[in-house]
């Protein structure tokens, strides 16, 4: 099995390198079924717009792609099947995977998967994200009212798409987004 944190070990200084933030980098699907890949999923945005352009993912790509094959190249594999690499923008209903993520979109409606059940046996959170204090998160749920989870108790986050969070988010810059990029094979 890939050990996905040195993967974002090796990728992280890579988007730094382009002057973007890492949000999540993923590793999923089974390669077991037919011509089924495993994806390599990577997510960062511009800090100033909380995006990436067609030519910032391409970019992007490329870069992980020659420090990924410079590893094999030297004998490190860090993923042993075949796989496909996804770069892109986390979205407008972004996965929240940083402490920094829960203050910055305070007030906006998310989702939450606990790691352990909470009342007896809640794991799912669906509410209102009401900041944070270092590592520890305030969330009001709907069901629970204002609750306090660590940072590390929550299995995964995600904001709900809702009026309110596209008025909020910056109009995505959508340049070439109808031009097909094709790289053929050798």
């Amino acid at each position: 099995m890939a050990d996905i944190a040195r993967i974002t070990d090796v990728i992280e200084p890579e988007v730094k390198a382009l002057g973007f933030d890492l949000v999540r980098v993923k590793l999923f699907g089974h390669g077991e079924i037919g011509d089924e890949e495993h994806t390599l999923q990577v997510m960062a945005e511009r800090p100033e717009t909380g995006q990436l352009v067609i030519e910032d993912c391409a970019a992007l790509s490329h870069r992980i792609s020659d420090r990924l094959d410079a590893l094999e190249a030297n004998g490190e594999v860090l993923i042993d099947d075949a796989y496909r690499l996804e770069v892109s923008s986390p979205g407008i209903d972004r996965p929240l995977t940083r402490p920094a993520d829960f203050e910055r979109w305070a007030g906006h409606e998310a989702k939450l998967q606990l790691k352990q059940p909470i009342e007896g046996n809640r794991k799912a959170l669906h509410g209102t994200l009401a900041g944070r204090d270092g590592d520890t998160i305030r969330f009001d749920d709907r069901k629970s009212g204002t609750v306090e989870l660590a940072f590390a108790d929550i299995h995964s986050a995600k904001l709900v798409l809702t009026d309110r969070l596209i008025a909020a988010t910056r109009p995505l810059d959508t340049r070439g987004a109808d031009e097909i990029l094709e790289e053929q094979e050798d």
